[in-house]
């Protein structure tokens, strides 16, 4: 169109005229855009595609390893989540970059845009550094792998499982359903129970007239046939430990037996373990022990002659002990 025109320059648009100047001018802005604007446009379209590719194969080569190599389905998780926000910053980031180039191409000026751009970004970080401190805590723990969903973790003051985790929050629920939101930039320190393995300790306590030595062999056996129960043998990762008499409280003999099994997998065992221990007490005719329970004396075959509770025994004393006795309510003057 623009070649006819000049080629058939007549009337309003012959050489000279107003007209005709404008012709030229756009010619010449043409001929300038071509040359020098477009190749530098292209350049630019050309730099971010190939970037925003490399980002693309980069993240997708992250979650191809993390499912080849991952331990969990939860770390997979987390890795397709980074991947996922790096993928998406990165393309903002080379977009507004390449955006800015542009707008200099065409001899926009970009400083007002830019102090305007600073304004409202101090504006908006001050708004939302909680949102700010959210997600670079999520990112951390994503990195770190602090916890995956599914474990069982002490966060901010709550304990439960891990049913989902974004840059923004973590969602735990507790042991009776309850469902948490916690924002992560509350998340200082995290206990995850379900790193490595848990240990439990189980208390035992028989009566002080019980003998030690046939109470750790009773207990040993009984630990060691947990152990070999085929529902528990895969959930222990060491062999029970009985630490022998661990104190004395009035008539009471603590005995800790101490279980060492997979993370979160303790319970199954030492309620066994209990069940087991209150029958063979009783199969042995042995009492559980009494911290209120003291005696006074000993016979020559260590069994006790005298066995007072002291709970009751303060009940009684405080039933006659006249200085706890009830005063006369009664009217000293006239005798009612």
């Amino acid at each position: 169109m623009v070649a006819q025109l000049l080629a058939f320059r007549t009337g309003l648009f012959a050489e000279g005229r107003f007209l005709g100047k404008v012709l030229d001018g756009w010619a010449d802005d043409a001929q300038e855009f071509v040359r020098a604007t477009l190749p530098h446009l292209l350049l630019i379209a050309f730099v971010a595609w190939l970037l925003s590719h490399f980002l693309r194969v980069t993240t997708r080569h992250m979650i191809h390893v993390a499912e080849q190599h991952a331990a969990s389905h939860g770390r997979v998780a987390q890795v397709k989540t980074l991947a996922g926000i790096i993928r998406t910053t990165g393309i903002a980031a080379i977009t507004l970059i390449a955006s800015l180039l542009i707008l200099d191409t065409f001899k926009i000026n970009l400083g007002p845009l830019l102090a305007s751009a600073g304004v409202a970004g101090i504006a908006i970080g001050l708004a939302a550094q909680n949102l700010v401190k959210d997600m670079l805590n999520g990112i951390l723990i994503l990195v770190e792998d602090q916890f995956n969903v599914g474990d069982t973790v002490r966060v901010a003051g709550l304990t439960g499982v891990v049913e989902a985790m974004t840059l923004r929050k973590t969602t735990v629920r507790d042991a009776d359903g309850t469902l948490y939101v916690i924002p992560n930039s509350q998340i200082s320190t995290v206990a995850n129970l379900n790193a490595g393995f848990s240990v439990a300790t189980v208390n035992v306590n028989v009566d002080f007239s019980a003998n030690p030595d046939e109470v750790l062999g009773l207990l040993t056996r009984i630990a060691a046939e947990v152990r070999n129960d085929e529902r528990f043998r895969q959930l222990f990762v060491a062999d029970p430990q009985i630490l022998g008499v661990d104190a004395i409280k009035g008539s009471e003999l603590i005995f800790p037996v101490v279980f060492k099994t997979l993370a979160t997998k303790q319970y199954g065992p030492i309620r066994e373990f209990r069940r087991r221990v209150r029958l063979a007490l009783e199969e042995h005719q042995l009492l559980p022990g009494d911290p209120f329970r003291v005696f006074s004396s000993f016979s020559g075959d260590q069994s006790p002659v005298r066995a007072t509770n002291l709970a009751a025994e303060a009940a009684t004393t405080a039933a006659t002990d006249p200085t706890l006795t009830k005063a006369d309510s009664g009217n000293p003057f006239t005798g009612e």
